[in-house]
């Protein structure tokens, strides 16, 4: 794992194809590339799983807090293999999200093989609309692997600024006229289960101190601030982390909720500004900078 540090921040950016980067989509299941450099999409946090085995390396997604996986799911017509895609971490082994990272070439370049001995892999060498990410087998026969496996691993720098909290998204609400009249669909109401840290950032990982609620649409900035009338505080007192299964380490939320959220529960763990806890939380850690 010498080309990976855990809790580092990373980007992977596909060789090949020169300014495409590995993307966490919006639904927050779906992963792509994308030459959208300075989104937080393009941004992985990186944890190091320690196996009888050896070292793994475990992937999730600076914006949704969610892994990077390989499934058994074949691929869409005029894609390679098998889908990639984001996934909670909610066992204490699960082989989809473990990956090994392979020496590909001079300084930071990799191949990403899954413990199922895939590789990961961008799409649309030759039809650039072919921007899903999956995971392919290698060519057995030539012991080779394609060229769309190989990425460079660019590390992110930190800064002294936390990210700002997005603006309010417009809620359809059933009184909003585009419902009343349009016929169109309200937001989706996605569950919440949340827990507040004590002052030296502790909290009941389990059931425990857990409590739900929900919320209409996907703003971060309407959920900041349901949240902080529940645990009585003002939104700008609070800083919100996500956690993606119950293994899954704490990412802080500093973008909208995924597009997709019918019937999702988010796990949200509210931190209060201020307090000793606040400075060893990864919401204080996080800080970090999308290089221009």
């Amino acid at each position: 794992m010498e080309r990976f540090n855990d809790e580092q921040y990373v980007r992977l950016r596909n060789r090949k194809l020169g300014k495409y980067y590995l993307h966490a989509d919006d639904d927050g299941v779906g992963v792509s590339i994308s030459q959208r450099r300075n989104s937080l999409n393009v941004a992985w946090r990186v944890h190091i799983y320690h196996a009888a085995d050896g070292p793994y390396l475990l992937l999730h997604s600076a914006a949704y807090g969610r892994y990077l996986a390989a499934t058994a799911t074949p691929a869409t017509a005029l894609y390679h293999g098998f889908r990639a895609e984001l996934r909670d971490y909610d066992h204490p082994v699960v082989p989809d999200i473990m990956w090994l990272d392979i020496r590909a070439g001079l300084g930071r370049g990799v191949l990403l093989q899954n413990a199922g001995d895939r590789y990961l892999r961008a799409n649309g060498k030759y039809l650039s609309w072919n921007s899903g990410v999956t995971v392919e087998n290698r060519d057995i026969e030539n012991g080779k692997v394609s060229s769309m496996m190989r990425w460079i691993v660019e590390p992110i720098a930190l800064t002294e600024r936390a990210p700002r909290i997005p603006d309010p998204i417009r809620a359809r609400l059933p009184e909003d006229l585009s419902v009343v009249v349009l016929g169109r669909q309200p937001g989706a109401w996605r569950g919440i289960r949340f827990v507040q840290t004590s002052n030296e950032g502790l909290y009941n990982e389990a059931g425990q101190g857990w409590a739900g609620d929900h919320i209409r649409g996907r703003s971060l900035y309407y959920l900041r601030d349901k949240l902080a009338r529940r645990v009585n505080q003002q939104p700008d007192r609070i800083a919100m982390c996500i956690r993606a299964g119950c293994y899954g380490r704490l990412t802080p939320l500093v973008v909208d909720l995924p597009r997709s959220g019918w019937g999702d529960i988010y796990q949200i763990v509210v931190i209060i500004s201020g307090t000793p806890g606040e400075s060893l939380s990864p919401c204080h850690n996080f800080l970090m900078r999308v290089n221009r």
